[in-house]
């Protein structure tokens, strides 16, 4: 072995051991401290005692001061504007923070809440002041109140909130009282604290303006998404715009961005009939309408409208089950007759209306993800709903060793945050700002409706904080991803907490990189072992995905739109959840060709045949005698269940569950993560992953487009010989009986009519017996060339020969 292999081998081992997931042993739930930084007083009354636990068990706690500045009365006036433009700034250390000013008032209100983390702490002094905004000179100082931290009490959730109080303003030496008063509340809390998610944080200092908002942790609901079946059965008195001439009358609908028609229907007339459904998604609340028109095919390439409707989602039926709704007729607007021309109007004779079986479906469950990872099921009508089995709690703790994703004042950095999605739930935590190693320590719940189900978290680089910083790509400002990770609940024991690294690993047109590692503690909490049980017997999906299914491109083209609308409407909140967010976390792309994939997929099935095929050379060994001690034991076995053929399917679960207890001892300890190997991730061509990021329709020059044509002809071409050798093999079985070979399907048929009598004189256990002997036999009684059976069946024909 050369010295270049050995050094390849140690490079693989080392990034192999990399993109593992690693154990940690996170402090979880710590208990408050029995004293305060440095020497001074307890910041933990005694009266919780050694006991005290806090509601987030599942994350490292994080101690803040905070400081609630609610309002300030009394203030004093400008001696020269005679006015007061008044604003509070929270000092500590070297940590300002500042309220937004009021033009003149002297009895401002701000409520505002600075939150300060305990280990940036380097004063024991706490500093309000509230000052006077000059637009020209130096602000004026009004007054200002001093507090030592070592006499701030602490507030732990469930406990109400700390009470505010007035304090007398101090001049700038604290000695003498001076006028107006301010309401503040200082406390020492965690981020268990309802102000937390709310609070300006002193390491944030540097973000301004809107970036504020887009960095502090929310909950996200999904909207409610329904499927909408427009089922358009008839037209009654369509009057095409060219006299003389019947209609090629069809019915486009459309939802939103949604667009959908039914076909040319096939009887020309002046009552054309389709009965075709269509089917969109739309979500609550309602805003978009139905909008229908009638067209005429007049050519390949021009329709002209004939009528149009609009109507309210409001207005139809929502169906829980499959009992079909009541058909309505509407009449429809004539198209080029509007409001001015109600003259025209009454010429009209007779007016042109559509028959529609329209209703919300409640009774399917609206699937915006794939069903690979789908981490809801429930129906969309509530009143549909099972009781929840169990609690999934995530701890989101912090993440390490990120990757500089964007530049800024030409340094990389990168500012983190992290979102789960599980359900109809959806969460953010906040961003931290500039640090390779973001700790959140922030903790989330989700009701579980069955185990069979996947969460999804993924991490994000902040773009739209303000400044000058610029994304790696230099693209536009979208959120830059980071990584993903994906557990199945299903896989996790039942009360047990897993903390665990796991890596961030992410696909680039370079090759794949680990882009840092994310910590989580997560744990499934059992309500009803019976239901969870209960579930493992039913389907998956609710019973109207079975009753009355939709093809498979309806459920491509309806996922794809329910996404289009989750997509939008998160990204109307505040802050918003931006759209590149909502498709990475969805898999919005999983369908898209990947030789990649193919790859992977291929030998996913080739590693679940290995199984087979290990099990047929054993068979092969067996019968050849390689090791005759077990082909002797092999015989004694079959000679056993031939005389009591009772045990064969007892013996076959017997040894099943064997093999069940003796694999418990090798269960996986840890979740599954992204495997790089069982992607195929290490070893793609960087064409091939070229090719995986190009855009759809391509936007590569031609040269290389007829490259990756010809490639992918060349796999189809082998494709298409194995499923043309599998339908030859198929087709020579039908010729068995078909008489297409007289003489073959003659000596079949003879063949059957011996071997009916055959086994009817003679018993089954005699057949069973020489035949397993027969095929058992050892190799001094086997012949090289092939069987009698495998000959004939290979001389039968098929329909290749009729093949162009």
């Amino acid at each position: 072995m050369t010295f270049q292999q050995v050094q390849h081998g140690q490079a693989q081992g080392s990034r192999a051991e990399e993109y593992k997931l690693k154990d940690t042993s996170p402090q979880l739930g710590e208990r408050w401290p029995a004293g305060a930084h440095g020497k001074g007083g307890a910041w933990m009354t005694s009266f919780y005692g050694d006991k005290f636990t806090s509601t987030y068990d599942l994350v490292e706690q994080m101690y803040y001061l905070y400081v609630r500045v609610v309002k300030a009365k009394d203030l004093p006036t400008n001696a020269i504007t005679g006015s007061c433009d008044p604003y509070a700034e929270v000092k500590l250390g070297n940590y300002r923070g500042t309220t937004k000013h009021f033009e003149k008032r002297t009895n401002p209100e701000w409520n505002q809440v600075f939150a300060f983390s305990k280990e940036r702490i380097q004063s024991t002094i706490l500093e309000v002041f509230v000052k006077d905004r000059e637009m020209v000179a130096r602000d004026d100082y009004v007054g200002k109140v001093v507090f030592d931290l070592n006499e701030v009490p602490t507030r732990v959730p469930p406990d109400s909130p700390l009470a505010p109080q007035w304090y007398r303003l101090e001049d700038r030496r604290g000695e003498v009282k001076v006028r107006g008063e301010i309401m503040l509340a200082v406390w020492m809390g965690t981020q268990a604290d309802e102000a937390f998610p709310e609070a300006w944080h002193a390491d944030a200092a540097s973000v301004q303006g809107e970036g504020v908002f887009n960095i502090r942790s929310k909950v996200y609901v999904s909207p409610k998404l329904w499927y909408l079946r427009v089922n358009v059965i008839e037209a009654q008195d369509v009057q095409p715009n060219e006299r003389g001439r019947y209609p090629d009358a069809f019915v486009k609908a459309q939802v939103g961005n949604q667009v959908l028609k039914t076909r040319v229907s096939s009887t020309r007339s002046l009552n054309p009939m389709w009965n075709e459904d269509l089917v969109f998604v739309a979500a609550e609340p309602f805003e978009e309408h139905l909008v229908l028109t009638v067209e005429d095919r007049v050519h390949a390439t021009k329709d002209e409208l004939l009528g149009r409707i609009a109507l309210p989602l409001t207005l139809f039926e929502k169906r829980l089950d499959h009992r079909p709704v009541h058909s309505r007729w509407f009449n429809l607007e004539r198209f080029g007759f509007g409001p001015l021309e109600g003259q025209q109007r009454k010429e009209l004779r007779f007016s042109t209306r559509v028959h529609l079986r329209v209703c919300l479906e409640g009774a399917y469950h609206v699937m915006d993800e794939s069903t690979m990872y789908i981490s809801d099921t429930r129906p969309t009508a509530r009143q549909l709903w099972k009781q929840p089995i169990g609690i999934l709690e995530v701890g989101i703790l912090s993440a390490q060793g990120l990757a500089p994703m964007k530049t800024k004042d030409g340094r990389g950095t990168t500012d983190a945050y992290c979102v789960a999605k599980y359900g109809q739930k959806w969460v953010r935590t906040r961003t931290i700002i500039d640090s390779f190693s973001p700790k959140w320590n922030e903790q989330y719940t989700w009701e579980v409706y069955d185990p069979c189900t996947v969460i999804t978290l993924g991490v994000f680089d902040n773009c739209h904080l303000g400044g000058n910083d610029k994304p790696a790509g230099g693209g536009p400002g979208k959120d830059t991803k980071v990584g993903k990770v994906r557990i199945r609940l299903s896989t996790l024991e039942m009360d047990r907490i897993y903390t665990h690294a796991y890596p961030l690993i992410v696909l680039q047109p370079t090759g794949v990189k680990k882009m840092g590692e994310l910590q989580l503690a997560v744990r499934f909490t059992c309500l009803s072992l019976a239901n969870i049980i209960y579930l493992y017997g039913h389907p998956l999906l609710p019973k109207m995905h079975y009753i009355h299914p939709f093809t498979v491109s309806q459920v491509d083209n309806l996922r794809y739109q329910a996404m289009s609308i989750v997509a939008a409407r998160l990204g109307r909140a505040e802050p918003p959840l931006r759209k590149e967010v909502v498709e990475y976390m969805l898999d919005a792309d999983s369908h898209m060709w990947s030789m990649r994939r193919s790859k992977a997929n291929f030998f996913r099935i080739m590693s679940l045949l290995s199984g087979s095929i290990a099990m047929c050379r054993w068979f092969d060994d067996v019968c050849h005698w390689k090791n005759p001690i077990t082909t002797i034991l092999v015989h004694v076995l079959f000679v056993i269940l031939i005389c009591y053929p009772e045990l064969i399917l007892p013996t076959m679960f017997l040894y099943m569950f064997m093999i069940g207890l003796w694999n418990y001892r090798f269960r996986p300890r840890h979740p599954p993560h992204m495997d790089t190997k069982l992607s195929w991730a290490e070893a793609t061509h960087p064409d091939e992953l070229d090719e995986e990021f190009d855009t759809f329709p391509t936007t590569k020059p031609h040269d290389l487009v007829r490259m990756r044509y010809d490639r992918l002809r060349s796999v189809a071409g082998r494709i298409q010989t194995v499923v043309g050798d599998m339908a030859t093999q198929g087709e020579r079985f039908q010729s068995l009986l078909s008489w297409r070979d007289p003489r073959a399907t003659c000596l079949f048929v003879m063949f059957c009519l011996i071997a009916a009598v055959v086994l009817y004189v003679t018993p089954f256990r005699v057949i069973a017996l020489v035949a397993g002997l027969y095929i058992l036999r050892h190799p001094r009684f086997r012949s090289k060339l092939p069987s009698v059976p495998s000959n004939f069946f290979k001389r039968l024909p098929s329909r290749i020969d009729s093949m162009l």
